[in-house]
């Protein structure tokens, strides 16, 4: 009784310092000062019902995004897709595959990319179109290794290609993600933490930036030449994830027992290089590890507040089959759907 007394005032306090970060942090954001947003938007679509705290939970194929270290639970190979029709108009699509070498050695690799339709261009001279189309397109390649150090900590990496296309302007950077994933082998306590999109800075060139330029407009007699706009670098969107999760209900020393349901807290803690810290918390309540039903809440957002979903795991001939779903309100630019398929062999 008094260790789970001493658990929930540890919760109780966690809650409290986040919601006094976050009060400081809106004083003062950093908005629009990095580059690549598409990769802060979240995958997956279990995590994305759950708010986003997902760090700690760390435990399906789509955890190469959250924490690269969380591969380490899975004893299969695991395959996952997850697909959603973002804001206005954009799709955003991430697979990974892992793969387990041995005992504590793990692989994974992953594409994450978002795509913005063909739009008309429109000018001055021609505001109903010009009659040429230009798209963007934002997409990251990764490898990821983790290895399982002992039997409760687990540390993993993720190496991935960023590129960044407008039109006929294009960005290039490497990044890498770091993560670590502790089990502390006491009521289901886990704490995770990720140190994500660390690299060089990304600059937009192009053909498109290449004017003509008359260095002399006095002189008819001289030809102008050909001058490239300067565009500025920017970094990657850096930041810095410590996460807790705690199985409250399930089977083994759990605050309570159950041998057909299994529930699980996440809380997150966010501080990036661009924006205000954030604070994420979301649950998953699982019957017989079939029927899943998930919940979360963020703070620190413009938008993004709530999120709910569900997910269905079937066993087929050996295999698992895990169908996911998560519904997440954006307030006047509609309500955001992703659909997730996981399978284990």
């Amino acid at each position: 009784m008094k260790k789970r007394n001493i658990i929930i005032r540890l919760l109780t306090l966690a809650f409290v310092l986040g919601s006094l970060q976050l009060a400081q942090a809106e004083e003062f954001r950093k908005v629009g000062t990095s580059i690549a947003q598409f990769l802060k938007v979240g995958v997956g679509a279990r995590a994305l019902a759950m708010g986003g705290a997902f760090e700690s939970v760390a435990n399906d194929a789509s955890t190469v995004y959250w924490n690269p270290a969380g591969i380490t639970n899975l004893d299969r190979t695991t395959w996952t897709f997850s697909h959603e029709a973002w804001l206005v108009d954009t799709g955003h699509d991430f697979s990974a595959l892992v793969i387990p070498m041995n005992s504590s050695s793990y692989l994974g690799l992953s594409v994450n990319s978002m795509t913005v339709n063909d739009e008309e261009i429109t000018t001055e001279m021609d505001p109903k179109g010009t009659g040429q189309f230009w798209n963007a397109q934002g997409i990251a390649a990764g490898i990821t290794y983790a290895r399982r150090m002992t039997d409760r900590f687990s540390l993993g990496g993720t190496v991935k290609y960023i590129s960044e296309r407008i039109w006929n302007e294009s960005a290039t950077a490497v990044g890498v993600d770091v993560g670590t994933y502790l089990d502390t082998k006491y009521k289901g306590i886990i704490i995770g933490m990720a140190f994500t999109n660390f690299g060089n800075n990304m600059q937009l060139a192009g053909r498109d930036l290449i004017r003509e330029f008359d260095p002399n407009e006095a002189n008819s007699l001289n030809a102008s030449v050909d001058v490239r706009l300067h565009t500025e670098p920017w970094p990657l969107p850096t930041s810095f994830k410590i996460s807790t999760s705690m199985e409250l209900m399930g089977q083994g020393d759990r605050l309570f027992q159950s041998d057909q349901s299994r529930l699980i807290l996440a809380v997150n803690g966010t501080h990036p290089n661009d924006d205000s810290e954030k604070l994420n918390i979301g649950c998953e309540y699982a019957y017989r590890d079939m029927l899943f039903a998930r919940g979360g809440y963020s703070r620190g957002y413009d938008l993004q507040q709530y999120a709910y979903g569900g997910g269905l795991k079937l066993n087929l001939y050996g295999q698992t089959l895990m169908l996911d779903y998560a519904f997440t309100p954006y307030g006047d630019f509609g309500n955001i759907q992703t659909f997730s398929i996981s399978s284990g062999f």
